[in-house]
């Protein structure tokens, strides 16, 4: 027999689902359709869109100058990812498997860099790299350097900004992937002869996979956005795809082609997602026994 909802239970699942739909279409889809719209659009003289259909913008990206800043996005924010990868799980697997009492205490350690604005926390980077900053100043006081090390303004600079940043985002779900592994099947491999080693590649690390990628994702595709820190600890030495994109929307007034970068890189982020939900779907298949 068929359910009938009651005029009161629809009442109020409209008056749940609608603020949110509404939210969603008028900050979310209705942008991103009106950016897909102008990407394919030509841009005018006075920098103001021409609503005449073209794929020139998609064919100025194969451009060898914005392939090169492509590229150069991917291999910094692969390299964060990397880095806070090798960085973060040795610290989440050491937070997972601390006391109780111990334990909050870490996780505020990693929760305190939300509570400040990251711009603030920006120039504070900037403070410690640049070449009157602090660690020069202490380089050279205790007799390590004799001059300065150029910190800023270079692609060091770019990512350790990025690191700083992005760290958290690895830690957290790596943290929580660990916390539910169950200790007894460490035991039982080491039990059975496994090797350190062995038991961290065979066990442990297949474990927590879903960690991997959640934390992989989460560090990797912001790194594509985070235009904020290429300007300020890159200058105008650093471009990559986030400045590139700020750019044309804010300086050349070339919306169409912002608008077809821009796409691009969601393109980008949807396929890494789609690979994620595929992998977690199939977490399964990677468990080792």
């Amino acid at each position: 027999m068929e359910k009938r909802i009651s005029p009161k239970n629809k009442a109020g699942f409209l008056a749940t689902v609608l603020p949110v739909t509404i939210w969603m279409l008028a900050f979310f889809i209705v942008p991103l359709a009106l950016i897909l719209i102008v990407s394919f659009c030509a841009r005018g003289e006075a920098g103001d869109v021409v609503y005449s259909f073209t794929l020139s913008n998609y064919g100025r990206i194969f451009n060898k100058l914005y392939l090169m800043i492509f590229f150069k996005s991917v291999l910094i924010g692969l390299f964060t990812t990397i880095v806070c990868l090798v960085l973060g799980y040795p610290f989440a697997f050491i937070i997972a498997r601390s006391s109780k009492k111990l334990r909050p205490i870490f996780l505020l350690l990693i929760m305190i860099p939300f509570w400040t604005n990251s711009l603030v926390r920006t120039y504070a980077m900037i403070i410690l790299l640049r070449t009157e900053g602090i660690i020069n100043t202490l380089l050279m006081n205790i007799g390590l350097i004799n001059e300065p090390l150029q910190m800023m303004y270079n692609n060091f600079a770019v990512t350790i900004g990025m690191l700083y940043m992005m760290f958290p985002f690895m830690v957290l779900p790596l943290y929580a992937s660990i916390e539910k592994l169950d200790m007894r099947i460490l035991e039982a491999a080491e039990d059975l002869g496994a090797t350190p080693v062995n038991k961290f590649l065979k066990v442990t690390l297949p474990l927590t996979k879903s960690g991997i990628i959640s934390g992989s994702l989460l560090v990797f595709v912001p790194t594509l956005g985070l235009f904020f820190i290429t300007d300020l600890m890159g200058g105008s030495k650093v471009v990559l795809m986030s400045n590139l994109i700020k750019n044309q929307f804010l300086t050349a007034r070339d919306w169409p082609f912002g608008s077809a970068i821009s796409v691009i890189l969601m393109i980008v982020m949807v396929i890494l997602i789609f690979y994620y939900t595929k992998s977690s779907g199939n977490k399964q298949k990677w468990e080792v026994f």
